[in-house]
């Protein structure tokens, strides 16, 4: 049996191709969609992400704009910083980066953002309409992970699937997106008892545990589709070598870099799955592309745009 690999970066290429067109036909309008990103301190993979996105923002016109308070801002201050692009109307989106200092209350700050501007689909208001099956903003790597499997046509309705992890940030938004698409749906996390044998009824995985290469091949049924969400840093030589043990060429690029990335799936899953997602260049693409597609999607609503739909890409329905 020969797994595909669900390419990613190929599918964040035909989003970004069908959301030049949405952000064109905007322009024709007068509105230029744009997405405010703050980025508080000097986090290096903080500054990486942000970097990504605001590059994704320049290819695809929209503007955007770096905010970059000091480590040190209090709770109060970037409250008032968050009101303050709550209330401007070329900021269609707002983006607040994690993690943010300690002394900072996140769940505050996160609340706090404009629900119509709230493009990480974390806001309660937002999640709330997720679970009624009326999405409107949708935490943006569940929909990229959605996009994978629809885009790829791997069946979901009737499919019994599985979800490793039960944060808000993915696994739950993650599972209900599923149930929306008629799959059956188990949410497995570190509590969950007989793990393996749990996972291994599922026609299709998700695996979100921020745990490097704890799916083994006992845990997936031959032929199941699987998406690693998973975004591990190896550092360890000694790791690497015991993880990689098949694959010579990983093993010489962390001599090369000193490190190397796994999902939270075993390298071995590729020789007993029927799909998976590489790692990098499957799930991690589309999280940023969604993104995007969000921020194209909070100008039209915003804005009251003239469409067709409303609906942007990577909006699902119940």
């Amino acid at each position: 049996m020969t797994v595909r690999i669900l390419n990613g970066s190929a599918i964040r290429d035909q989003i970004y191709a069908e959301l030049q067109s949405q952000i064109a036909e905007l322009q024709s309008q007068g509105i230029r969609p744009g997405l405010a990103a703050v980025l508080v301190g000097e986090n290096p993979a903080s500054q990486l992400y942000v970097k990504s996105k605001i590059a994704a923002c320049e290819k695809l016109g929209i503007f955007s704009e770096e905010l970059t308070p000091p480590a040190t801002i209090t709770t109060e201050e970037l409250l008032r910083l968050v009101a303050d692009l709550n209330r401007r109307n070329d900021m269609d989106g707002i983006l607040v980066q994690m993690p943010l200092p300690k002394q900072v209350d996140s769940k505050r700050i996160l609340d706090a953002v404009a629900p119509e501007k709230d493009v990480d689909g974390f806001h309660p208001f937002n999640v709330g309409k997720l679970v009624a099956g009326k999405p409107n903003l949708v935490a943006c790597t569940p929909l990229g992970c959605m996009e994978i499997l629809r885009r790829s046509d791997i069946p979901i309705e009737g499919a019994n699937a599985v979800v490793m992890g039960r944060s808000d940030i993915v696994g739950k938004p993650m599972a209900i997106l599923l149930m929306h698409a008629h799959a059956t749906v188990t949410i497995c996390h570190s509590k969950t008892r007989n793990l393996p044998e749990v996972v291994r009824r599922a026609d299709l995985v998700v695996a979100a545990m921020g745990r490097a290469a704890m799916v083994t091949t006992d845990y997936i049924r031959p032929g199941a589709t699987v998406i690693d969400v998973g975004q591990n840093v190896i550092t360890d030589a000694a790791e690497a070598e015991r993880i990689f043990a098949n694959f010579p060429e990983k093993i010489e690029a962390f001599r090369k870099k000193g490190n190397v990335l796994v999902g939270d799936v075993h390298p071995d899953v590729v020789n007993v799955a029927g799909a998976i997602t590489p790692v990098p260049g499957g799930v991690g693409p589309l999280t940023i592309a969604m993104l995007m597609s969000n921020t194209v999607r909070a100008a039209r609503l915003r804005r009251g745009a003239r469409s067709g739909s409303p609906q942007a890409v990577g909006a699902t329905k119940s």
